[in-house]
């Protein structure tokens, strides 16, 4: 019973944040010395401290708690193929550290030593160790298979399926380690803090050097019998298949990031990047318009596919592709006006290249709030 009276105390301050002991017993419904008895516990084991006292109001000050965010920290690590993006958060979710470094690594060792050395250098300008780390996420592409140790079809990181290689990210970073796929944490991210908070169904596609998508149903995430719900890249567009199919996905194979540079390409267009061909459409170039148009209509199949299945109420656009949604928008309408009347409503994100690391640091600290408990009250 002690416990559960703190586990409440504690609740309350983290959802509706600092709060006196009359305060706290009203909203809570605990007696004002229970939770004067829960306060002084939690205090001691340092997961609330005092943050003032009153100051209006007639009769006594009375002291204000709140939590203590430095009980605990967590890491999230966002893979991708060009940059590895780290941060360190305390329990309130305030970043404390954040780092970006280069992936210029051809192998999975030494993307291993790459995770690692950044994981290192957050947490040391966070002024930690890495033993102080509660719990720590990692998004990278691919699907992770706990049985095998493994991460399948993550064919943009070279080596990333090697079996064994949860394991040898768990070596690294420590046993108190989730490896997610990064379009989930995106999802995550998306409806912690960004485009998608107010939303109960809602699926986030990112669209960049892969196509991926998570799906988010009353804030929990679908990730299907193997994990691979989202895996939207392997929708058959196109279809019927090669004989041999590529080890990327048709959908992924179409409408991926290197495919919009070929649609340009194709119409006579000097460019390098898909962005090359989205700023030259935005300076109304038609031939770059016309591969946008193309873009958008194969995005429209992936958006057609999905809300039949799932019928979210919202989907979120992201990725260096998703996120020119003011191009994109209007073509895609279009397309799905002639494919389906099953048209849900279609937004940028609102968290950009950020969106999966905050998704990681939510994830974390989901863990660390409740092993931080476990871990201090031992003694109580």
């Amino acid at each position: 019973m002690r416990e559960l009276n703190q586990r409440a105390v504690l609740q309350r301050l983290r959802d509706h944040g600092p709060a006196t002991r009359p305060r706290i017993a009203a909203d809570t419904g605990l007696s004002k010395p229970t939770v004067g008895q829960a306060l002084l516990d939690l205090e001691q084991h340092g997961l609330v401290r005092t943050a003032g006292r009153t100051i209006s109001g007639p009769g006594r000050s009375a002291v204000v708690y709140e939590v203590n965010p430095a009980a605990g920290h967590v890491l999230g690590i966002d893979i991708g193929r060009g940059l590895i993006r780290v941060a360190v958060a305390d329990l309130a979710g305030s970043v404390v550290a954040r780092l970006d470094t280069r992936n210029k690594a051809r192998s999975a060792g030494a993307l291993l030593q790459s995770v690692r050395s950044a994981a290192e250098d957050a947490v040391a300008e966070a002024g930690l160790r890495m033993a102080d780390i509660v719990s720590t996420v990692v998004g990278t592409p691919g699907v992770p298979d706990h049985r095998s140790a493994t991460l399948r079809r993550a064919p943009n990181l070279p080596g990333w399926e090697r079996k064994g290689l949860l394991n040898e990210l768990s070596s690294l970073l420590g046993t108190d380690l989730v490896v997610e796929n990064d379009a989930n944490l995106t999802a995550i991210g998306e409806y912690e803090a960004g485009a998608a908070r107010d939303a109960d169904v809602f699926v986030c596609v990112t669209v960049g050097t892969g196509i991926g998508m998570g799906i988010v149903v009353d804030g929990v995430l679908f990730r299907g019998a193997h994990g691979a719900a989202g895996e939207v890249g392997y929708l058959p567009y196109g279809w019927p298949p090669p004989s041999s199919p590529p080890r990327e996905g048709l959908l992924e194979s179409a409408a991926a990031a290197h495919s919009v540079v070929e649609m340009a390409s194709a119409r006579g267009l000097s460019v390098r990047t898909a962005k090359d061909v989205f700023t030259l459409a935005r300076e109304g170039d038609a031939r770059a318009l016309e591969a946008v148009e193309e873009e958008a209509t194969r995005l429209a199949f992936m958006v057609a596919s999905v809300a039949a299945v799932i019928d979210p109420a919202l989907v979120v656009l992201g990725g260096g592709i998703g996120k020119n949604t003011d191009l994109l928008s209007a073509p895609l309408e279009r397309a799905l006006a002639h494919a389906t009347p099953l048209r849900p409503t279609i937004v940028p994100g609102e968290l950009g290249e950020e969106a999966a690391l905050t998704g990681a640091i939510a994830t974390a600290l989901r863990t660390a709030r409740d092993v931080v408990f476990e871990r201090r009250g031992q003694a109580l």
